[in-house]
């Protein structure tokens, strides 16, 4: 039993965010839960925080500071994709490999994101008659699935001595439940005639 509290009580708060985004998949209707991934809840929801970051920097530079509006659009952008990386890293894919190369691999994507997505999706569909505001928010939908797809399967996909480490790890006792109370020795999870049996 002490084994089970220590486990749950050295969680630290990536481990907590994964579980609830885990807990949510879990209970999603309409058979929802085998197609959805926790790390897609995950990114959603820092995803959405993120954007809340880019709005509120972009008032901040443009309103308050008075910078132009190209310069105010271009520096909170890159903020929120900035802070998006690190709590994706960090948080939802929880990955420990070099840094680096990653950040390399996420610049690209952004890049790609930008021009194929943001202007080729986006400003396409407005040339072509749709309402700017419907053009931006179908190239929105586009841009997410897209990086969602680019962090989990190439910037944070494991490498194989990172899935190794992983299958080794410690046991995942957030899903173990027990089936009985404890008894005199401590053991739970059995019932009072097992536990008697034993002895």
């Amino acid at each position: 039993m002490a084994d089970v509290h220590d486990a749950v009580r050295g969680k630290g708060f990536a481990d907590r965010f994964a579980d609830f985004c885990a807990a949510v998949v879990r209970r999603l209707p309409f058979g929802l839960s085998r197609l959805v991934a926790p790390s897609f809840l995950g990114f959603a929801l820092i995803n959405g925080f993120t954007f809340g970051v880019d709005l509120i920097l972009l008032t901040l530079l443009r309103s308050w500071l008075g910078l132009p509006v190209w310069l105010a659009i271009t520096l909170a952008y890159a903020a929120a994709f900035g802070l998006s990386f690190v709590l994706n890293r960090s948080m939802n894919f929880r990955s420990h490999a070099p840094v680096g190369r990653q950040a390399v691999l996420y610049v690209i994507a952004i890049v790609v994101n930008y021009v194929a997505f943001l202007l080729g999706v986006g400003a396409g569909l407005a040339a072509l008659g749709v309402d700017y505001r419907l053009s931006r928010l179908i190239a929105g939908a586009c841009e997410g699935v897209f990086m969602y797809s680019v962090m989990r399967w190439v910037v944070f996909a494991k490498s194989g001595s990172e899935l190794e480490v992983e299958a080794a790890g410690e046991p995942d006792f957030a899903h173990v439940r027990a089936s009985g109370v404890e008894d005199a020795d401590g053991a739970v999870g059995r019932p009072a005639r097992a536990a008697e049996e034993a002895q």
